[in-house]
């Protein structure tokens, strides 16, 4: 292993263009799960009937170590990765996070570039971590919000957190320049489906772009039904007649979210249809779970264990090759399978906990 994580010995790299999967997507963004913990028990996550007090969590051992962690970032660059996403569990329970994000933020990719580094948190630790993180490179985070409603929301997360302070934690962020701040809802039939209208006008004309996201199958223990899927064209809809929207074309190559701008020009909103508008064809993301599995759908059955290769000393040039080969051979579809009605797995999914959103 690489005295050095950061800079390391140099690895063979394939063409920014060459790296492309059974389905000519390249590999460009990278989500890294650094806990499988999370102070939070959210009913469509990680349901306290499951995740409950008698549940094992993985110990710190087996956790991918901050020197494996870059390591394998710094491989990952080197064959396209432009992006890195921290995700959980929730993030920023790894003790000593700003150390690991401090590591990332140096690399580049190989014309010299820094990459696009950022953050999803439920935002409970933001109040006390915020300026820590900026200092130490982070770029921007993402914070779930799924209602407006003290009582819902607390029942929501199911460990009564107040919603003031996940306020808190996104006036910290933008304060500590984290920013533009990105809000996720995820919206489901019957629990908050009537603060869609209410959300929108919260967040309108404050410079944060609301993001809603359709209720979806991952794992096996949120009890997910199709029925409770509220679609995104209805959440489009049920704002468009009361705030006039209009599309705007994507950001990136890529994009999960359809954007949507008002009208009136005070902002915009993006809706991730993971469930009734499948984006499967324009994906170029790949996922480390919690233990250093990889992984190339979040709908994923299995992965390919990199901490294995780390921790038998295998050099940089097999790793790259082994995630070069990963990904060539990646033909995942599970959402455009789903959508037409065919069988799309053949077993548990892994855990949104292990790999994040």
């Amino acid at each position: 292993m690489s005295s050095d994580p950061a800079s390391g010995p140099p690895v063979r790299r394939l063409p920014s263009t060459g790296l492309l999967d059974a389905r000519h997507r390249p590999l460009r963004d990278l989500r890294i799960s650094v806990t499988d913990r999370c102070n939070f028990r959210c009913v469509y996550c990680m349901p306290k009937e499951i995740f409950g007090r008698d549940y094992r969590f993985l110990e710190h051992d087996q956790l991918l170590s901050f020197p494996e962690i870059v390591r394998v970032a710094r491989i990952a660059v080197g064959l396209g990765v432009r992006k890195l996403r921290l995700t959980g569990g929730e993030p920023l329970l790894r003790k000593g996070i700003e150390e690991l994000i401090a590591e990332l933020a140096e690399l580049r990719t190989p014309e010299g570039a820094p990459l696009d580094l950022a953050l999803t948190t439920n935002g409970s630790a933001l109040p006390v971590k915020a300026e820590a993180l900026r200092r130490a490179g982070l770029q921007r985070v993402t914070v779930s919000v799924d209602s407006l409603i003290e009582s819902r929301f607390q029942a929501i997360n199911d460990v009564r957190f107040p919603l003031s302070r996940v306020f808190d934690g996104i006036a910290a962020a933008e304060a500590a320049g984290l920013g533009p701040i990105k809000v996720n809802a995820v919206i489901k039939r019957g629990v908050n489906d009537d603060e869609i209208l209410i959300l929108a006008e919260h967040f309108k004309g404050t410079g944060r772009t609301l993001r809603f996201i359709e209720y979806m199958d991952v794992g096996s223990s949120n009890g997910w039904a199709l029925d409770d899927v509220v679609p995104s064209a209805e959440i489009v809809r049920r704002i468009d007649e009361a705030h006039p929207l209009d599309p705007l074309p994507a950001s990136h190559p890529g994009e999960t979210a359809k954007r949507w701008r008002y009208r009136d020009g005070s902002g915009e909103i993006g809706v991730i249809s993971s469930v009734t508008g499948a984006f499967c064809g324009s994906c170029t993301r790949a996922r480390i779970s919690a233990e250093g599995k990889l992984y190339t759908c979040l709908f994923a059955t299995s992965g390919t264990d990199l901490r294995a290769l780390l921790r038998e000393g295998t050099d940089d040039t097999l790793i790259a090759e082994t995630l070069a080969g990963v990904w060539r051979g990646r033909d995942d579809h599970y959402s455009e399978l789903r959508a037409r009605g065919a069988q799309a797995d053949a077993g548990p999914r892994i855990e949104m906990s292990y790999i994040g959103g």
